[in-house]
């Protein structure tokens, strides 16, 4: 998928099929896309209540998702979660909670942070200096990181509110992997402190990004201010019921949690037997650090494997988790058949 931001200049995400079909039209099919973190396991699907799809969403059904949000994520009462159709939908929102001025993120990082800044009119920057975001007007990190992994320690960031909140300024954390990171980290238990708002997205864990549900977490007037904005019936029936049950559904949560751990070491383990290392990454995915990542991509992309590239940064990669046996399968098949060309090649070069 492509976008624009702010400035014109296109913006690339993972988890385009119809891209990877461009790239690649003599891959294999389907295709196994790895591009993204979302969950290959998904929450299972159940059959929905016909009032569901027939009826507006009732406020009383709303107010449930939110209890449930908050109890989930640990803010402090319902009254501290704003539900939306996606984080996505929320970020140009949360930027204008505050006056046009020096918007900060600290990446690198997910590009739609600076981008969304932009068009809520700030002067968008992305620093990799965590102490300069204390001269934003508007700061942003993304915790853990996307896509490196790298976690920020909540008393280091509650300083950083601290001396925003002193200025008017505002603090946004995007925990959009925190479901699956050190959840000690996660400042969703801070908000009613003021000048700081939590991201949370359902998609990604629960693996139905489809359903396009996310949550902004912060104090009570804040929330109210973010809801105005949306009006009734911001969340979809469909999304309300699979909210309310998911995250409600603990049990499947330490399940899930202890099973991405292991998958996530599987697929370190396939990595590191055809020589590409992981530099980091979350279990929902790996991040990682190669000489030849073009050549990489290039090669699992021939094979009907999508990778996540990033263009502004040709030695870097980032990997999804394999679902079924048979991704995993054809992952290690196109990894064997591209490692054998890469020591075939380095041995001509030898002679």
């Amino acid at each position: 998928m492509k976008l624009l931001d702010g400035a014109g200049a296109v913006v690339d995400h993972g988890g385009s099929l119809g891209r990877a079909r461009a790239l690649f039209p003599h891959a294999p099919q389907p295709f196994i896309d790895l591009s993204t973190g979302i969950n290959p396991h998904s929450y299972p699907l159940f059959e929905l209540p016909a009032t569901a799809l027939s009826r507006l969403p009732e406020a009383a059904r709303t107010r449930e998702l939110a209890d449930v949000a908050a109890r989930a994520y640990g803010a402090p009462s319902a009254a501290n979660v704003a539900a939306a159709p996606g984080t996505q939908i929320l970020l140009p929102r949360v930027a204008s909670l505050v006056s046009p001025g020096r918007a900060l993120v600290l990446g690198p990082t997910y590009a739609e942070h600076q981008r969304a800044a932009a068009v809520a009119d700030h002067a968008a920057t992305e620093v990799d200096d965590f102490e300069a975001l204390a001269a934003a007007d508007l700061a942003i990190v993304v915790n853990p990181n996307n896509p490196d992994g790298r976690v920020v320690e909540r008393e280091r960031l509650l300083l950083l509110a601290g001396k925003l909140r002193a200025k008017g300024g505002l603090l946004v954390v995007d925990e959009a992997f925190m479901d699956v990171g050190p959840r000690a980290e996660s400042l969703a238990g801070d908000i009613d402190r003021g000048g700081i708002v939590v991201l949370r997205s359902f998609g990604k864990f629960f693996g139905l990004a489809g359903l396009r549900l996310g949550f902004a977490l912060a104090d009570a007037l804040t929330v109210e201010r973010l809801e105005a904005q949306f009006g009734p019936w911001a969340v979809a029936g469909p999304a309300l019921e699979y909210g309310v049950r998911a995250l409600a559904d603990t049990g499947w949560q330490a399940d899930m949690r202890r099973r991405l751990v292991e998958d996530a070491a599987r697929l370190d383990a396939l990595f590191d037997r055809f020589g590409v290392p992981v530099a980091g990454g979350t279990t929902l995915f790996r991040y990682i650090r190669l000489t030849d990542a073009t050549g990489l991509f290039s090669a699992l992309g021939e094979r009907g494997i999508l990778l996540r590239h990033f263009s502004d940064r040709p030695h870097v990669l980032r990997a999804g988790l394999p679902g079924p046996d048979e991704e995993w399968q054809r992952l290690e098949s196109a990894l064997a058949d591209w490692a054998s060309r890469r020591d075939d090649q380095a041995k001509e070069t030898i002679q």
